[in-house]
């Protein structure tokens, strides 16, 4: 198939090309969900140059691994970022988990580009993003911190509690805090 032809193919209809090593196929997956994949690394590494490698690592293992994706446990872009996230926590771990820098406004500043073509899901992701960013911008700080390091870093509490050096308590607190506003 040409490169257009391609493109106009839903990711889920794109995945077996992917499976059987066509480069083309791949080279679209990629255009597709590699600036997600790199935010999502960014956001949980906190260095840029780190987060290039984490998303080249994660693509490179969805290559050589013949692309294991499962239709019937969720979407192409929630597979693939789920292999990031867990490339880049691996990164953190071997590091020795100093604390990421997550910051909203590259988040922000990604959003506001323009998708080559906009879908109902697509606009409903980007309506709820926008909503919370915009609950975790009015949070306090220390609040704000905890959920995004759970929720956008994918850390649990004690992990939290290490990389901030704080009691676990306070993690929670703060934790359940938040979510209560």
């Amino acid at each position: 198939m040409k490169p257009e032809e391609l493109q106009r193919l839903a990711d889920e209809d794109l995945m077996p090309l992917v499976s059987r090593k066509d480069p083309v196929a791949f080279e679209v997956f990629y255009d597709r969900h590699g600036g997600a994949a790199y935010s999502l690394a960014y956001r949980i590494v906190g260095d840029p140059t780190a987060a290039e490698d984490v998303a080249q690592e994660a693509f490179l293992s969805m290559w050589r691994s013949r692309a294991r994706y499962d239709p019937a446990r969720g979407s192409v872009r929630a597979w693939a970022l789920g292999i990031v996230r867990n490339r880049a926590i691996d990164a953190l771990r071997r590091e020795g988990g100093r604390a990421p820098k997550l910051d909203l406004d590259d988040e922000a500043a990604l959003e506001r580009k323009e998708a080559p073509e906009r879908t109902e899901a697509e606009a409903l992701r980007r309506e709820t993003a926008r909503q919370v960013r915009g609950a975790l911008g009015a949070l306090p700080n220390e609040q704000s911190r905890v959920i995004e390091l759970a929720y956008f870093g994918g850390f649990t509490h004690s992990e939290i509690a290490r990389m901030l050096e704080m009691p676990i308590g306070t993690v929670k607190g703060r934790m359940r805090l938040g979510l209560e506003k």
